[in-house]
């Protein structure tokens, strides 16, 4: 975002959420909203107006509709006197709740060049004075449905930087995002396994804190005994599948995937360069790491791994129930590598690459979903995905937790998505 579409840029100091009260609702939400705008920074208005594929969408998109999130759900049925501030973005700036009205063509969101980037933030502005207006207006208790649009931009921060990195990779000119630092150069420790005896356990959100809907309610569930890697799959374990002949052997794969590899030509994960020694980032083409973890691959892609190494991929209930023992930490957005990095000697459950997961994503025992249009959030979307667990380099620290439950279709590999590998014990 260039000065002279906004007047001043964004400081980077606004961004940074460590330096506002924890316990001010409204100080972490104008964080997270100065965050967004942040990530922006150094962008042109091209960058921010161009769609790569239908299923990402333009950063000025997100800008603007992270911000009808707040004003529809929030603003219009609770501040009195709110100003809608265009009619018109109702319908441009809806996402996929149907309850809400008429959603403009996803695929194309990469035609809107209009509003002009410098409107969306205007609209940011607008929306920002009328959520103070509303927090000076009502009791000092936190919202419920504002704790959800802080957490749902949370996820659109993350999709930006996705969708960004895929746009660029695009480009011939391989452009970066950023100057990223380097991550720390090491060799990838010999993977170990986390054993378990199995039996009886919970699954799911219970206590105090946020999470969503999907997270809960919490329900036993019967563990066979198993072992869980200490580690992520990283870069030179999967460019041995490669060499052996991985995307050659038909056996190794679901046969949806199998017919996904082959139509798509798939031959490495996304961004490795064809002699698998570079990859491309957001700080642009660089070489390979053989110690990070192998990143941007689908489910399929997971699967077929899993099967090459004889082993399989974890349950979402053996992987939650080993992650209740970890802090939630590692290489998460606020580390600022915006990349996968070798494990540093811990499990790395948490930040680097998204773990697929063999568990379908569907509705707990006695699932339900919220009563109106903000009910569509995620109930709507359980048929035909897989879950991931653990969080990515560019997902925020605040935004995870154990029972944090994400999820994709198998054959999407553009999110940093990876796997770590599980096995029967008995």
């Amino acid at each position: 975002m260039t000065e002279e579409n906004r007047g001043q840029r964004p400081r980077p100091e606004a961004a940074q959420p460590a330096a506002i009260d924890p316990s001010s609702q409204i100080a972490r939400l104008m964080a997270v909203r100065a965050l967004s705008v942040d990530l922006c920074a150094g962008l042109e208005p091209e960058d921010l107006v161009a769609q790569s594929m239908p299923d990402a969408s333009p950063l000025k998109w997100h800008l603007a509709h992270t911000t009808w999130f707040f004003e529809t759900f929030v603003l219009q049925p609770e501040l009195s006197g709110y100003r809608v501030f265009h009619p018109a973005f109702a319908e441009l700036f809806n996402s996929y709740y149907v309850g809400a009205g008429p959603r403009y063509l996803r695929a194309a969101r990469g035609m809107l060049t209009r509003p002009a980037l410098r409107t969306v933030l205007d609209y940011r502005a607008h929306v920002e004075q009328a959520l103070q207006r509303l927090f000076e207006a009502r009791p000092p208790e936190p919202h419920p449905l504002v704790e959800l649009g802080i957490h749902h931009e949370q996820q659109h921060q993350e999709l930006m930087l996705t969708d960004v990195l895929h746009l660029f990779s695009l480009n011939p000119l391989k452009p970066a995002w950023r100057d990223l630092p380097q991550p720390p150069r090491r060799t990838a420790a010999a993977s170990g396994w986390l054993h378990r005896p199995g039996g009886r356990d919970t699954l799911g959100h219970h206590g105090e804190g946020f999470h969503f809907d999907l997270e809960e309610p919490r329900h036993p569930v019967w563990l066979q005994p198993y072992a869980l890697a200490d580690r992520a799959v990283c870069n030179a374990e999967f460019a041995e599948f490669v060499r052996d002949g991985g995307y050659r052997e038909p056996l190794l794969w679901l046969s949806d995937g199998w017919a996904t590899a082959q139509r798509e030509q798939w031959r490495a994960p996304l961004y490795w360069s064809e002699d698998a020694q570079s990859q491309f980032t957001l700080g642009g083409e660089c070489a390979l790491d053989p110690a990070a973890p192998v990143c941007h691959i689908s489910y399929f892609e997971a699967d077929a791994f899993a099967r090459w190494a004889g082993c399989r991929l974890p349950t979402e209930a053996e992987w939650e129930a080993c992650a209740r023992e970890q802090v939630v930490d590692g290489n998460l957005l606020e580390r600022g590598l915006f990349r996968p990095a070798p494990a540093d000697g811990a499990t790395q459950f948490f930040g680097d690459v998204w773990e697929w997961c063999a568990s379908a994503f569907l509705p707990y025992p006695g699932f339900r979903p919220a009563a109106g249009a903000v009910g569509e959030y995620n109930g709507k979307f359980m048929s035909g995905q897989m879950v991931l667990r653990g969080g990515s380099c560019v997902t925020p620290r605040g935004h995870l937790r154990p029972t944090y439950r994400n999820f994709f279709y198998p054959h999407q590999r553009w999110q940093f998505m990876g796997l770590r590998l599980a096995k029967d014990a008995g």
